[in-house]
């Protein structure tokens, strides 16, 4: 894998750089850490330092007890300077938060710390993630200054849209999720150059090109169905696990393409996006691109019922003594792509069950719908699943697709073997890793 540098500016958003650090060592990353002074204020770094097992710079004039080295590599015999010696060694620099103040440095070219610094030294992707709050992002400033930095090759991850530090304050400049950040980082190793400096170590073997060439198609996120001009029913989906699918897949050297439904989180770099709101236009938006993909994870929460007659404007509490709401059912999306599929096209649906009988629920649905997988997830714990970072999922397929010793077979429909697979519980990218794996799994055993 790859040794990251992680440069964390001052803002509130420092704290999720944390659960950056926790991911991005998960997944097998040597992480080390330089801070501005402002970050030391949000988060210490203690925190940063235990997480990595590396100390933790904020000055280019202290000592570095590792002298530059990442956690995997031996310390030199000399002391080298800091600034110079961390970027040599890393494939990747991350800013994360990157604040206005430290966008506007980088812009303009200054070194004053530590953070900045390395930037101007370093030789290696640089992937910037701001966040601040929605009118210090919007500024024609901060937007020439991230404009400048683009033209220069860094990898910007847009932020999110959403609630912010402030109190009552809502709109776009939100960190990226950390998944998402990472992914940015991983896509930007495997782009380089063949033969480049380091290349060796940047990606394990086999990793990151299982999908290339192929056309992947993701939905994300959950419809809603108007009740009248202001009103919807909807559910709890944050869309978080079929992004990480979405940037899994892309890392891996797919053609990706996202239907994302009412999300608010950060397009995974290199992903086209496509944004839809009801599960018509979420149809109609599959439909179109679905003839086209070698690769289907339906991973969108899909609404069952839309109300019958949906006002046109707002229903006022006092018009009526009470509300009486008529539900007819939604196409069911899924099947009906399955019926339309073609030889060489893979098709992976999820289900969110309920309780003890969700697998037996889950096979009817993987046979009845034609999938060649099923994702299942228990919706009656709290923490996995909607709106949390992490999932537990037990995969149902066809065939051979899914490895590992905690795979057991049942019996399917007309003879077929169903095989289980249950993925413990870990972040949503490792989930998504584990997927992607029994889809090349099941496209390999063809």
């Amino acid at each position: 894998m790859s040794r990251i540098l992680l440069g964390v500016s001052g803002g509130i958003a420092a704290y999720k750089a944390l659960e950056l650090v926790r991911v991005a060592t998960a997944d097998g990353h040597s992480v080390r850490v330089v801070q501005t002074p402002a970050s030391q204020r949000f988060v210490g770094r203690a925190s940063f330092a235990a997480l990595t097992g590396a100390p933790v710079l904020t000055s280019e004039f202290e000592r570095d007890p590792a002298r530059g080295a990442f956690p995997d590599q031996p310390a030199p015999t000399h002391e080298p300077l800091s600034h110079l010696e961390l970027v040599a060694n890393a494939d990747a620099y991350v800013i994360a938060p990157a604040s206005a103040n430290t966008i506007a440095k980088l812009a303009g070219g200054l070194a004053d710390n530590l953070l900045t610094s390395c930037a101007l030294a370093a030789a290696c992707p640089l992937v910037i993630a701001p966040a601040m709050n929605n009118r210090m992002y919007e500024h024609p400033a901060t937007q020439a200054n991230l404009a400048t930095l683009r033209e220069r090759g860094v990898i910007v991850v847009e932020p999110g849209v959403g609630r912010l530090a402030s109190k009552g304050e809502e709109g776009v400049g939100r960190l990226a999720e950390p998944a998402l950040v990472l992914a940015a980082c991983v896509q930007a190793l495997a782009e380089r150059a063949p033969g480049a400096a380091g290349d060796a170590r940047l990606v394990a073997p086999d990793a990151h090109a299982g999908l290339s060439g192929l056309k992947v198609l993701v939905t994300a996120g959950g419809t809603r169905e108007p009740i009248d001009s202001v009103r919807f029913v909807g559910n709890s989906s944050s869309g978080r696990m079929g992004f990480a699918l979405a940037g899994a897949a892309r890392a891996r050297g797919a053609e990706v393409t996202l239907v994302a439904a009412n999300v608010a989180l950060a397009t995974p770099p290199g992903v086209t996006r496509r944004e839809v709101v009801t599960a018509a236009e979420l149809k109609d938006a599959c439909e179109q691109e679905f003839p086209r993909c070698d690769v289907l994870l339906m991973a969108a929460a899909v609404a069952d019922f839309t109300p019958a007659a949906p006002e046109q404007g707002k229903i006022k509490k006092t018009a009526r003594a009470r509300l009486e709401l008529a539900l007819e059912p939604t196409a069911d999306v899924l099947a009906g792509l399955a019926a339309q599929r073609h030889d060489g096209q893979t098709l992976v649906g999820f289900a969110a069950e309920h309780g003890e009988q969700a697998l037996e629920y889950a096979r009817g649905k993987l046979t009845g719908k034609g999938l060649d997988a099923l994702v299942v997830n228990d919706i009656s714990r709290t923490d996995i699943g909607f709106d949390v970072d992490a999932n537990e999922v037990t995969i149902l397929s066809f065939g051979h697709g899914v490895n590992g010793s905690s795979a057991r077979t049942q019996g399917g429909a007309a003879g077929r073997q169903i095989e289980e697979h249950h993925v413990p519980r870990a972040s949503k990218p490792q989930v998504a890793e584990a997927i992607l794996d029994a889809v090349e799994g099941l496209r390999d055993s063809r």
